[in-house]
C-alpha cells in the first residue's frame, strides 16, 4: 500500500482541525459536536490519558488523528474511551420480547417493547470514527478502525473485557429523526440537536429524571420510528461492516435517542487484537503482503499501513517510509497485523 496516513495521538494544537471534523461530521454524531468547549476538552482528556497522568486507567479517553505523513493534514479521527457508564450513567434502550396469551380468547402475541437500561458499565467503547470526504478509500478508514484496536493490544490492561461500539442512527441532514420525534420528543420536550448535546455536556441526569421508566411497547410507534430502530446512517454502513469482520454483534440495544444499534464484543476476541503479533521490522525491498503496523508504544503510539514482505515467524520487511511514519528504525520490534 502507498498510503501515507498515520495515526497518532491527538494534541492540544488540534482544536482547529478537529472542529472542522465536527462540521463536517453533520447532525447526530454525538462524539464530535460542534462545540468549542467540549472540543477543547475532549482533547485535554485525551492529552493526560496518553500520558499516563490519570490516577484511575479506567477514566481514560483516548484520541487519534489521521495525518497524511507527507503534507500534515488531517483526514479524520477515531477514538477509544477505557470504560463507560462509570463517571455517568450510561443509557440505552434493550428491545424484549414479550409473550402474551389468553386461552379464552384462543389468542397469543408476541410484541416487542424497548426497555431504558445502563447495563454495559464498565465496557471499554471504540467510536468517533470519521474521515472528511476527500481522505476516504484506499484503506484509511480500515487504518483508522484498526488502530483502536492495536492501541488496545499495546496495554490492554488499561481496558475493560467486553468492548462496545455504538453507531448514528437514522438522521437527516436537517438534524431530524423519527425515532426521536417519536419518543424522545414527547418526554424532553425539545428538539434531537439540543439534547444530543445536552447528553454530552452533563452527566446525563435529565434522562433519567425524562425519560418514561416503563416499557414502550413498539407496535404503538409510527411506521416510520419502528423501522429504524436498530439501523444505522447511511454513513455508518461501512463502519458497520468493519466491527462486524472484527466480531462484533448486535444484540438487540439501540440508542435511545436515534435508535441507532449498539454493536460489542469480548476484547480478547476481536479480529485484529487477537491476530495482531509482535515482529522486528527491517527496511529493504520487499512486497506482497499488505496490513497494519504500530510501534507499540502506548504514550507515542504511531500507526501506519503497509506492504512488504513476512520472513520467518518474526521479521518483516518494509519500506523506510513506513518505518518513517512509525517513528522507528530498522530491526525495531513493531505490533503487526497481516491481511490473509
Amino acid at each position: 500500500m502507498s498510503s501515507s496516513y498515520v495515526m497518532r495521538p491527538a494534541r492540544l494544537d488540534d482544536f482547529d482541525s478537529l472542529m472542522t471534523l465536527a462540521e463536517e461530521s453533520g447532525p447526530g454524531f454525538t462524539s464530535l459536536p460542534v462545540h468549542e468547549g467540549i472540543i477543547r476538552e475532549r482533547l485535554e482528556k485525551s492529552e493526560k490519558a496518553f500520558s499516563g497522568k490519570l490516577d484511575q486507567p479506567q477514566y481514560g479517553k483516548y484520541l487519534m488523528m489521521m495525518i497524511d505523513h507527507e503534507t500534515g493534514e488531517v483526514g479524520g479521527c477515531s477514538a477509544v474511551k477505557a470504560g463507560v457508564g462509570i463517571e455517568q450513567p450510561f443509557f440505552n434502550y434493550r428491545v424484549i420480547t414479550l409473550a402474551q396469551a389468553s386461552q379464552a380468547a384462543d389468542r397469543r402475541f408476541d410484541m416487542d417493547a424497548l426497555v431504558l437500561t445502563n447495563e454495559f458499565v464498565g465496557y471499554t467503547e471504540v467510536g468517533t470514527l470519521f474521515l472528511r470526504q476527500s481522505h476516504r478509500g484506499g484503506g484509511a478508514g480500515r487504518l483508522a478502525a484498526q488502530s483502536r484496536y492495536l492501541l488496545m493490544a499495546c496495554e490492554p490492561e488499561r481496558f475493560g473485557d467486553m468492548v462496545l461500539a455504538e453507531l448514528r442512527g437514522v438522521v437527516d441532514a436537517k438534524g431530524q429523526t423519527p425515532f426521536w420525534d417519536a419518543i424522545g420528543r414527547h418526554f424532553f420536550g425539545m428538539e434531537f440537536a439540543e439534547a444530543d448535546i445536552l447528553s454530552a455536556v452533563s452527566d446525563n441526569q435529565f434522562i433519567l429524571d425524562l425519560m418514561p421508566k416503563y416499557p414502550i411497547y413498539v407496535d404503538l410507534l409510527p411506521p416510520e420510528a419502528r423501522e429504524v430502530i436498530g439501523r444505522c446512517h447511511a454513513d455508518g454502513v461501512g463502519a458497520l461492516k468493519l466491527l462486524e469482520w472484527e466480531g462484533f454483534r448486535f444484540e438487540r440495544t439501540v440508542d435511545i435517542f436515534d435508535g441507532g444499534p449498539l454493536v460489542a464484543a469480548p476484547r480478547g476476541l476481536i479480529r485484529t487484537i487477537r491476530e495482531s503479533r509482535l515482529v522486528k521490522l527491517v527496511e529493504g525491498e520487499a512486497r506482497g503482503r499488505t496490513g497494519i503496523a504500530s510501534n507499540d508504544n502506548f504514550e507515542d503510539i504511531r500507526i501506519s499501513l503497509l506492504e512488504g514482505e513476512l520472513r520467518g515467524d518474526s521479521e518483516f520487511v518494509t519500506s523506510q517510509a513506513v518505518l518513517d511514519r512509525l517513528k522507528l528504525r530498522s530491526g525495531s520490534v513493531a505490533r503487526l497485523w497481516l491481511r490473509s
